[in-house]
């Protein structure tokens, strides 16, 4: 069974959570001891960022970590390489999070086919039409057991999420707002009725909330309205200002956000 769909029917009443980093920020070789910390430290998954120079669904702590990455010089090849020397030493579910340009570079059948050879679980590929995804990436990734993770927002109708729900698998990342990546202090009303008209939805996918999560108000509001939570420039911020550190990281994120792991 893929670890993503082993994850979620296993969980219970549990709920998860998800970091993001971007792979090569704050250094090049850091990737495999970043990942194996989250990993002891009891976060559930974790999305390793692909670094591409222009991220156009990310806010500005995220797009100078991809610029840092690739200045330290990582590629998709460098990242699978490292992915692959530590793939029997992870358990949890790793997903990929980049967009199609470098992916389509490297071409589809090798990426997947990588994703698989390097213990990927799953991708999520923001800027993927899903007409696209439908004709062309599912095929392929269904072909290596991999999950293609999809994204909806508020302004995404019923009627295409309802469709997005009918035909993928793993979970959807339900993106809190319209607007980039970034931590926000608290979501407001209008997003609060977001999360309660998907809920009434009763879709088959699990759920995970991402976009501004960074404290236990926001955290909070995610674990009574979805799955879990995925948090990415609040770890990004505090993994740069560590250096690299992911313990010392976790020590400030964990006490930002009055969380302790449940397993």
């Amino acid at each position: 069974m893929n670890k993503i769909n082993k994850l979620f029917s296993e969980r219970g009443d549990r709920k998860l959570l998800s970091l993001y980093f971007c792979a090569g920020s704050p250094t090049l070789d850091g990737t495999a001891n970043v990942i194996k910390t989250l990993e002891r430290r009891g976060i559930d998954f974790i999305e390793v960022g692909i670094p591409f120079s222009d991220p156009l669904a990310d806010g500005p702590v995220i797009q100078t970590a991809a610029t840092k990455a690739l200045k330290n010089g990582m590629s998709l090849r460098t990242l699978f390489s490292q992915l692959k020397a530590v793939k029997d030493e992870v358990s949890i579910p790793l997903i990929l999070m980049g967009y199609l340009n470098p992916i389509m570079h490297m071409g589809l059948e090798t990426f997947f086919q990588s994703c698989a050879e390097s213990g990927v679980s799953g991708v999520i590929i923001p800027d993927l039409p899903f007409k696209d995804y439908q004709e062309t990436v599912k095929p392929i990734s269904d072909r290596y057991d991999l999950r293609v993770i999809m994204l909806i927002t508020p302004e995404t109708s019923e009627e295409r999420i309802r469709f997005i729900d009918s035909h993928t698998d793993g979970f959807i990342y339900m993106v809190s707002s319209a607007a980039i990546t970034g931590a926000q202090s608290s979501f407001d009303q209008a997003k609060q009725e977001y999360f309660r008209r998907i809920n009434a939805m009763n879709l088959r996918n699990p759920r995970m909330i991402g976009f501004g999560i960074s404290n236990s108000q926001t955290l909070q509001s995610a674990y009574q309205n979805a799955a879990g939570a995925i948090i990415g420039s609040k770890f990004v911020s505090l993994l740069d200002d560590a250096h690299g550190d992911a313990d010392k990281a976790l020590d400030q994120l964990f006490s930002a956000l009055s969380y302790t792991p449940a397993r």
